[in-house]
């Protein structure tokens, strides 16, 4: 169902149906994907990272980054574009987190998961009402 919403860009009052992004927004974000898309679609700057591309389009590495995230620029096609991980900053083409990181996390959930187990069991089973 159709709300009320502010542009998550401009600001202005529209009716949101999908994008958080009004109208006139949104077609100027479709307009600097296509001048993103054109540029590295040729095949001297099919090797460029994000920054080169914001340098040759003017387009915010913001926007670019979220481009990638959704799937409109390909990794699989566009190598060295990426956008860096939530955790470290790294590099990375899909998820939220780099390997290293995402590791990590699953380390440290697993051992809190052991420690919460060994106190439970030092604790015995007492129920409390």
């Amino acid at each position: 169902m159709a709300e009320l919403e502010n542009c998550k860009s401009c600001g202005r009052l529209f009716v949101r149906v999908s994008s958080p992004y009004c109208p006139d927004c949104l077609k100027k974000q479709n307009e600097m994907y296509e001048t993103v898309y054109r540029y590295i679609r040729k095949q001297e700057n099919r090797q460029s990272t994000v920054t080169e591309v914001h340098e040759a389009t003017g387009v915010e590495i913001n926007l670019i980054y979220q481009w990638i995230r959704e799937g409109r620029l390909q990794t699989a096609v566009f190598p060295n574009l990426g956008y860096p991980c939530k955790s470290c900053g790294k590099m990375i083409q899909t998820g939220t987190l780099c390997d290293n990181c995402r590791h990590q996390l699953e380390h440290d959930i697993a051992r809190e998961q052991t420690m919460g187990d060994a106190a439970m069991k030092q604790k015995g089973k007492t129920y409390h009402t």
